[in-house]
């Protein structure tokens, strides 16, 4: 995106809260940057800023070390790295902010994913004086898997570097390049040279960057125009629990209880209960502060039926117009998350929304290089961090969307059978087609 359009561009908000997460490498200045959003908006007590101060006094510094204020845990202090998502909490008059604040060793990418899967921003940060690397390109890979719409390049320690207006424009024309390649539009993705250590650019615009013409970092996440639900589908409602109360006041009570997932329900809405297929309407719409008219994606509430039907944890009620097809044996790309790699015939527990299963991989149909953009037909297994498109088959059918449709119903875990550990996130479809793929080089 230049700096010209970026600076002419006319947003309008869209949505009160906006849910981001950061991503990089390690001492690219992630813990500094997110604690100068949290010091530019006022999101801290005095007696936090102070206690930073007095920190960063006896560590012989001459300005507040904020990220101090959120690198919290005392292995992150001793270590100087970021070890674990936290989620931070900041509001500035035109928007509230939930931040997923993730990781940036290679060894924790699995932490990244978890953040960014429910992030509708991320801003992903590079050192001025590195540029594009190794992991830049890792994390741009997995955010482009898991859909995440709009994304921020932050370069940051811009200060630090002797021509910073050509390291701009060259780390920008870079990244555009690989993002441009991993299927994201040029009107979904900005460059932001900041100084996190001097606010530079980040809630106020610098002199020192006369290069850019473009928003500041809060005033592109106050503006930016994000779509809560950015593939619209008709209702999915995973039931979580089934509520029969049964005592003398509500003795023919039933209620299922879930989180809408995507679309609306209303009551005199016809349903389909899936995998069963059959049809009801529903009656009421329960919560704790009394009934709906309408209930939203992201709305816990419990749905009435007008029928008494066989209904359980794990179905799933959606409109019969667009209803999917339950899926027994389906194609998914998975980023693998644990250090015992994955091998063809592995059985595990598959968890879609309310859902558990039995499930075998079949065959590891390709090894995604997010370092090249190429990928590796039938590949032996997947290691630590290797992004690749495997086939499922599952005990029980799950009601699925396409990820590209849906990232709700387009998600899935796969479980350790024996510790329950989570091994892989997966997405169902073939996620890898969004990007510009070659083909390896012979060695």
């Amino acid at each position: 995106m230049s700096n010209a359009t970026a600076g002419k561009s006319s947003y309008s908000v869209g949505t009160q809260l906006l849910r981001l997460a950061t991503a990089g490498s390690v001492d690219d200045g992630k813990s500094t940057l997110v604690g100068r959003l949290l010091y530019d908006t006022k999101s801290v007590l005095a007696d936090q800023i102070d206690a930073v101060t007095r920190a960063s006094v006896d560590r012989g510094l001459s300005t507040p070390d904020l990220s101090l204020l959120v690198d919290g845990l005392r292995a992150e202090r001793e270590q100087g790295i970021t070890i674990d998502v936290a989620y931070r909490y900041f509001a500035t008059p035109a928007r509230s902010f939930v931040l997923a604040d993730t990781p940036g060793h290679v060894q924790y990418t699995r932490n990244t994913v978890s953040g960014a899967s429910t992030a509708q921003l991320v801003i992903l940060l590079v050192d001025a004086r590195k540029g594009v690397i190794t992991q830049t390109r890792r994390h741009a890979a997995v955010l482009a898997l898991l859909g995440v719409p709009k994304l921020v390049l932050a370069v940051n320690k811009i200060d630090l570097v002797e021509d910073p207006a050509q390291v701009f424009a060259d780390i920008s024309a870079e990244f555009n390049s690989l993002t441009s390649s991993l299927g994201w539009a040029t009107e979904d993705v900005i460059e932001i040279p900041v100084s996190a250590l001097h606010g530079d650019n980040v809630a106020v615009r610098s002199t020192n960057t006369p290069y850019y013409d473009g928003p500041t970092l809060i005033e592109h996440l106050e503006s930016v125009p994000v779509d809560a639900e950015p593939h619209r589908v008709g209702l999915r409602f995973p039931v979580q629990y089934v509520i029969r109360p049964r005592t003398a006041e509500f003795p023919d009570y039933r209620g299922y209880a879930g989180q809408v997932a995507a679309g609306t329900v209303s009551p005199g809405d016809e349903v389909l209960v899936l995998p069963s297929g059959t049809r009801t309407t529903v009656e009421r719409i329960d919560t704790a502060d009394g009934e709906l008219a309408t209930a939203n994606a992201g709305r816990s509430v419990t749905l009435i039926l007008a029928d008494d039907v066989d209904v359980s944890r794990g179905d799933t009620i959606v409109s019969p117009q667009d209803a999917p097809e339950p899926i027994g044996e389906f194609d998914a790309t998975v980023c693998w998350l644990a250090e015992k790699p994955l091998r063809p015939g592995a059985r595990l527990l598959l968890k879609h929304g309310t859902r558990t299963t039995q499930a075998i991989v079949g065959s590891l149909v390709e090894k995604f290089d997010e370092q090249n953009l190429t990928a590796e037909p039938s590949p032996e297994s997947l290691e630590l961090n290797d992004i690749g498109r495997i086939s499922v088959r599952v005990a029980e059918p799950i009601v699925a969307d396409d990820y590209a449709v849906n990232r709700h119903t387009g998600s899935f875990l796969l479980i350790d059978t024996a510790g329950g550990n989570t091994l892989a996130a997966g997405l169902v479809g073939d996620a890898l087609s969004a990007v510009e793929l070659g083909t390896p080089q012979s060695a």
